[in-house]
């Protein structure tokens, strides 16, 4: 009965895509829904698009093993980064009416650094998507009890992603969004009353993470540890902000106050449900320690699914399964166009300049394939948990595009050549630490990456200018920025 209630949902959504498809008539359409969504749905695609796998298992797993010191990366940092978005980028970057993130680096910097900057983008998503693939395989595996293998589901799943996202673009992730938005809230909400009352209650629950010393953000007192936290709440909190999908939100949005709105609101909407299922995995601790003590030894990624499966009636297994479905299948569409239409806009575009409409929106579905075999093959040889995918997958962000657009927005003297010298010195500086990097090392590759940029930016902007500026629109993003 419950892979019959699962195989209707997922109908569902791909009936969805297909009527998203017949709206689709140009490529604006297919890339940023037109720019015409309201903030009930920008407020949804950005909570859908951000709370995946790693929200639902990921992020609780690694809380029962460190607490929130472990998890400061996502989602607080996640929380801050859309935060920063909203108050600081959304109505900046509305006001360029730019298809990507990659247009605003061709306009402050020139086609070199929009080239070099979108590389580093497309990049980036390989793990974020790859883990929501891996998490698609998990649940199937699950709900078969074994009948199909964690790879023949994590096929089946990026199959299904992938149809609904090539038919309607953009339109399909909108409309799919606010529905799994929907059952991810509702289901979510109804779990947690239930089991907190087979835990005992919400304060015993509490009680429980507050004896094991698990709601405490930070153990190691000592600069070490606090450079440490400080590097892996920079991660996803600003590593996050150059990024398509956030900005194909900001563009989705009907107007600048939408666009604003919508990722703050999107920012508190993924924080707050982002504590429920670590509400849940702890009272897991509490309902059967004996499986949690199993499951910790195996796989922490199956604390909950194995608790709602073995523990709970067939109702709330529907809603678990269905807002585990919605998490995953929301990042997943969103994050496969991301880098999609980053690569047709700032790459290919250059080798075919008179591209049409038509072939925009042509080629940019057969790049979207491209990506999901690609990230799906990944996830099938990469053995890393999903949290740690995601947590890696913004490390190249953070080292090489985050200095550049602060100071592009920001900072009216950053010149071409600042920009390049910062993203080679963030990044050779994090791939040499990266490479020899010990436990015992003061310095977290990313955080050194990340000074080294902002030293390099500094130092390539003040110095003589060997590098031609190449600000096409430099008069136009003050005036706008303004």
């Amino acid at each position: 009965m419950l892979v019959w209630f699962v195989v209707l949902y997922l109908a569902v959504t791909v009936g969805i895509g297909l009527y998203a498809s017949t709206r689709v008539h140009s490529a604006k359409d297919f890339a940023s829904a037109g720019g015409s969504m309201p903030l009930p749905v920008v407020t949804a695609m950005v909570f859908a698009t951000w709370f995946g796998s790693e929200a639902v298992l990921g992020i609780p797993s690694t809380f029962l093993q460190e607490g929130f010191s472990g998890i400061v990366e996502d989602p607080f940092g996640s929380f801050g980064c859309l935060m920063l978005v909203g108050l600081l980028f959304a109505k900046r970057l509305y006001r360029m009416n730019l298809l990507t993130i990659g247009d605003f680096f061709r306009n402050r910097y020139g086609n070199t650094v929009e080239g070099i900057i979108s590389a580093v983008i497309i990049l980036s998503y390989l793990g974020w998507i790859a883990a929501q693939m891996t998490a698609l395989g998990v649940v199937f595996n699950v709900l078969s009890e074994g009948a199909i293998s964690t790879t023949q589901g994590t096929m089946l799943g990026a199959v299904i992603v992938l149809f609904y996202t090539l038919c309607g673009g953009m339109l399909s992730v909108a409309f799919t969004d606010f529905l799994q938005m929907s059952v991810i809230v509702g289901g979510l909400i109804y779990l947690v009353y239930l089991v907190s009352g087979m835990a005992g209650g919400f304060d015993v629950v509490v009680a429980k993470a507050a004896s094991e010393n698990k709601l405490t953000f930070i153990h190691d007192t000592s600069p070490k540890g606090i450079v440490a936290f400080i590097a892996a709440a920079l991660t996803m909190m600003l590593g996050s902000i150059p990024q398509q999908d956030v900005y194909q939100r900001v563009m989705s949005a009907k107007n600048e106050k939408v666009a604003v709105q919508g990722s703050v609101l999107g920012a508190f909407m993924y924080l707050t449900f982002c504590m429920l299922p670590i509400f849940l995995a702890t009272a897991a601790s509490l309902i059967d320690p004996k499986m949690v003590a199993t499951e910790m030894g195996i796989d922490p990624q199956m604390v909950l699914p194995r608790l709602i499966l073995d523990k709970t009636p067939l109702f709330a297994q529907i809603m678990f399964f269905g807002a585990l479905l919605s998490a995953i299948m929301s990042t997943a569409s969103g994050t496969l166009m991301a880098p999609s239409v980053t690569f047709v806009e700032n790459v290919l575009k250059h080798f075919m300049p008179k591209m049409s409409d038509r072939q925009f929106v042509r080629i940019l579905r057969f790049t979207i394939l491209v990506a999901a075999v690609s990230t799906t093959a990944f996830a099938l040889m990469s053995d890393a948990s999903i949290y740690e995918m995601v947590g890696n997958a913004y490390q190249i962000t953070l080292v090489a595009a985050v200095v550049p657009l602060f100071a592009g927005l920001f900072w009216k003297k950053a010149t071409t050549q600042g920009a390049l010298v910062s993203m080679v010195l963030g990044t050779v500086t994090w791939v040499a630490r990266s490479i020899s990097y010990t436990d015992d090392a003061f310095w977290p590759p990313q955080l050194a990456g990340l000074l080294m940029a902002l030293l390099g930016m500094l130092i390539g902007t003040l110095a003589p200018q060997w590098v031609p500026h190449s600000s096409q629109t430099e008069a136009k993003l003050q005036t706008q920025g303004a």
